[in-house]
C-alpha cells in the first residue's frame, strides 16, 4: 500500500468514526446527558473525593509536556531516540495539539456545563440552561468536547497504538479518569465521548505522521 492509499484509508476510517461519534452524541444529548447529570447531583456522587483526584492528572501532564519535549530535544543531540522516547515525544505533541483543537471546537459548539462551578456560570443544574449555542466564546460555554478526555486520549492513544504492550496499563489509567469527569458533573456523557474520539483521532494521525505504526 502506498502512502497516499494509506492516508486515504485512514481518512475513510476517520470519517466513519466521526459519523459514529456524532450519532452517539445526538443520542446522549436527547436521552442520556440530562438524566445522568441529575443522577450524579441527586445522589451526590460528585462528593466522592477520589473522583475529584482522578481529574487532576490530564492538565498536569499537559503542564509538564513542554519541559519533557525540551529534555527530549536536548537528548537527541547525543544520538537517536529509543523507541519509547520517540513515543513519549509524539504523545506530548499529540496532547498539546489535541487540547488546542478542542479549544477551537469549544468556541464553535458553545455548550453550557452540567453544573455551576465558577463565576456563576450558566448550567443545567444551576440555572436550567441546556444545549448548544454555536460561536459563543467564553469559559461558560466550553463543555463540549471535553478537554480532559481529549488530553487523556491524545496522550494515551499514542502509547496504545505505538506500544501495544502498554495498552492494558493505558486503559486502566484512562477509563477511571474519563468516568470521573461524568461522576464529578464536570462534563456530560456526550462531552466525554466527543473529547475521547477527538483525542484518539489526533493520536492516530500523530502516530502515522511519525511513522510509529506497528508493522
Amino acid at each position: 500500500m502506498t502512502t497516499n492509499e494509506e492516508y486515504r484509508t485512514l481518512l475513510r476510517r476517520s470519517l466513519i468514526v466521526t459519523g459514529s461519534c456524532i450519532l452517539a452524541v445526538v443520542t446522549c444529548y436527547f436521552w442520556v446527558d440530562r438524566s445522568v447529570a441529575f443522577f450524579v447531583y441527586d445522589y451526590q456522587i460528585n462528593k466522592i473525593e477520589v473522583f475529584r483526584w482522578l481529574t487532576y492528572p490530564p492538565p498536569e501532564v499537559q503542564n509538564w509536556s513542554a519541559l519533557i519535549l525540551t529534555i527530549l530535544v536536548v537528548r537527541r543531540a547525543w544520538g537517536p531516540f529509543l523507541r519509547w522516547q520517540k513515543v513519549l515525544l509524539v504523545a506530548c505533541i499529540s496532547l498539546i495539539v489535541a487540547d488546542t483543537f478542542r479549544i477551537s471546537l469549544g468556541d464553535v459548539f458553545g455548550r453550557y456545563w452540567p453544573q455551576t462551578w465558577t463565576h456563576d456560570n450558566p448550567s443545567l443544574i444551576g440555572t436550567g440552561t441546556y444545549g448548544f449555542h454555536p460561536f459563543q466564546r467564553g469559559d461558560d460555554v466550553g463543555s463540549f468536547p471535553s478537554g480532559h478526555a481529549c488530553r487523556i486520549l491524545g496522550f494515551a492513544g499514542v502509547w496504545m497504538i505505538a506500544m501495544p504492550g502498554s495498552r492494558v496499563i493505558a486503559l486502566a489509567l484512562s477509563v477511571p479518569m474519563l468516568l470521573s469527569l461524568v461522576a464529578m458533573n464536570y462534563h456530560f456523557v456526550s462531552d466525554v465521548i466527543a473529547g475521547s474520539v477527538l483525542g484518539a483521532l489526533i493520536a492516530t494521525y500523530a502516530v502515522h505522521l511519525a511513522r510509529l505504526e506497528i508493522q
